[in-house]
Formats: C-alpha cells, structure tokens, sequence
C-alpha cells in the first residue's frame, strides 16, 4: 500500500499495516481534528488524528523501528475521542491523558486484535512494550513529539517544508532514542516547540475555543444530550448531534464567530495547560 503524506512523501507499508490503517477505528481519525476545537475559529487549522498517526507511522519506519513499533505508531491515538484533548477538560483530567486511560478498552472491543492475531501478533503484548523511537518523557525528542510539532507549525504557517526536511535529516537513533546530530539542530527544534506552545496551543483564540467547547459537552452531558460513548465518534457525528438542539446549535455558532471573546478571561486559563519544553539530546 502507497501512501502519500504532505509533510514527508511518499512511502509504501505492507499487509498488517495497510489493513489496520483502512480499519474503522484509524479511518475514525480522518475526522478527528488534531487541535480540538481550534478548526471551529480557524477552518485552516484542520490536521487530523489521522494525518498524525501516519507522520508518525512514517519517522518509526524511516529510522530503523521495527513492524511492532510500527504499528504502535500507527495506533498510539486510535483513543482519541471526539475533538482530541477536549475531552481532558471535559473530564477535569489534568495529566491530559483521557486517551491513554481508555486505550485497552478501545482496541480490546474493535477489529484491532483479530487483525493482529491474522498477522501473528498479540495486542495483549504488543502496546505494553517499550517503543523508544515512538515515545518518550519530556524533555526527550520522540516520533510522536516530533510529527505534531512539525505538522501543527506547517498547517500554521509558521514553518516551510525545506525546514522541516532539513531537520529530519538533522535527527538520527543513537541508544534506541532519537537524537540530534547537532547543538544547532537542537536549538531550532526546542524554539519551534517552545513556538507551538506559546504562539499555538495558548493563542487566546484557541484556549477560547477548547474551553468553550468543553463547556458546551459538559453541559450537553448533563442534560443527557449526549452520552459519554458518543465523544467516541467522530467531531462531525458530535457536532450534529449538538445541532439538533437549538441551544447547543446557537452556543456552537457563537464559538465560531468568537461571540463573547472580548469578555472571556485567557489571563490564568493557559495556566490549566502543561508546561512544555524540548532538551533534545546530541548524538556524541
């Protein structure tokens, strides 16, 4: 299977891989947008779970992991609910990490395992393993890391792809980890995280729109206008289903049209999001 990514190309996978990414819970991705509800204020800011997981797929396999971690790359958000993190300020979850507490039980009642098990692999097994191309602690550089970072900035405007492209060339596998070649690549990948950051994920515009919207879920459960296993749908199966109510319909529309922003108070919301910073380590 060919598959063509805009940030890095194109690349083949084989059988495991290709019938795991046309499976329902990866093709559930596609409409799962990679910042919330930022694509609600800006229609531009669209990337999805989806295109990640697969920029993630790609820098396993480009530097050197095997079939396993690939398919860990490929996998590690299938969680995601409806509008990504929202979910976690629904909840009050403040690690962030709504997803990864549901994961075994989003893969155990789908198709993932009997796909697996075809292919000779155990999912009782395969995601307890440790995958360091694909993960790692901050203040490390990583596969999941590194694509959200490159893909948010570009979507944004903030970076170009020869930039990217040189950084990736820049970036290699020392110890099982992903290192850089140089203090200079170093520095260029802790600025622009520190970027996304600051000039991204805590835009007043964003933090509105995230906060906003998870108000509105919040109060649609409640009001039993929603369910908790709806927020494992889509965004777009959510959102109409929260059209059909006029309230919910008329809260929505003010969101996107940055109604009462003026009014709203960024000035300690940002503090609710984590601290972030990139110390990536030089090859020697």
């Amino acid at each position: 299977m060919k598959i063509e990514d805009k940030i890095y190309g194109n690349f083949e996978v084989g059988p495991v891989l290709e019938e795991l990414i046309l499976s329902a819970p990866v093709q559930r991705l596609k409409n799962v947008h990679q910042g919330g509800a930022i694509f609600l204020v800006n229609p531009a800011l669209n990337q999805t779970r989806y295109a990640h997981s697969i920029g993630v797929l790609y820098l396993v396999k480009h530097f050197g992991g095997g079939i396993e971690e690939q398919i860990a790359a490929l996998l590690h958000d299938v969680s995601h609910t409806a509008f990504s993190h929202v979910a976690d300020y629904v909840f009050e979850n403040i690690k962030e990490d709504y997803h990864e507490t549901i994961f075994d039980e989003v893969i155990n009642r789908s198709e993932i395992p009997v796909i697996l098990k075809k292919y000779g692999f155990d999912s009782t097994t395969l995601f307890k393993q440790a995958h360091t191309i694909l993960e790692q602690p901050l203040p490390g550089l990583c596969a999941d890391r590194v694509d959200y970072t490159l893909r948010d900035l570009y979507q944004a405007g903030f970076i170009g792809l020869t930039e990217i492209r040189n950084f990736i060339s820049e970036l290699t596998i020392q110890d099982g980890c992903m290192v850089v070649r140089s203090e200079a690549a170093g520095d260029w990948i802790k600025n622009q995280f520190r970027r996304l950051n600051e000039a991204y994920f805590k835009k007043p515009e964003h933090v509105y729109a995230n906060l906003k919207l998870a108000e509105l879920i919040k109060d649609a459960l409640t009001e039993g206008l929603l369910q908790k296993n709806d927020l494992l749908r889509d965004d777009f199966q959510v959102l109409r289903k929260l059209n059909t109510n006029m309230v919910m319909s008329q809260r929505l529309t003010d969101i996107g049209n940055l109604v009462h922003f003026k009014q709203f108070t960024h000035k300690g919301a940002t503090e609710r999001f984590k601290q972030r910073s990139l110390y990536p380590l030089v090859m020697v």
